[in-house]
């Protein structure tokens, strides 16, 4: 029983004597310094390359081939179920 109590009080002991060290560490400790980067008021320039090709127009395709027909009946039977039931 002395064993157990002996070891109580140094367990105690310690723990009080950790918990004012980080109090007079918390209380000795600058405050982090206000000198943080802000972001810029104004963009910076662009920096990616543009391409060399004109932009797109009407009549260019994306590059999407036609789609099979199975898959094409497919999506305007759920277009449909979808326009007169909802989703």
């Amino acid at each position: 029983m002395k064993l157990a109590s002996t070891s109580l009080a140094v367990s105690l002991l310690s723990s009080v004597l950790l918990l004012t060290a980080q109090v007079a560490t918390a209380q000795t400790t600058s405050p982090p310094s206000a000198t943080a980067t802000r972001p810029a008021t104004t963009p910076p320039n662009q920096t990616s390359i543009p391409n060399e090709s004109s932009p797109a127009t009407a009549t260019q395709t994306t590059g999407e081939g036609n789609r099979d027909p199975v898959v094409k009946k497919m999506n305007e039977d759920e277009r449909h179920k979808v326009d007169t039931k909802g989703k």
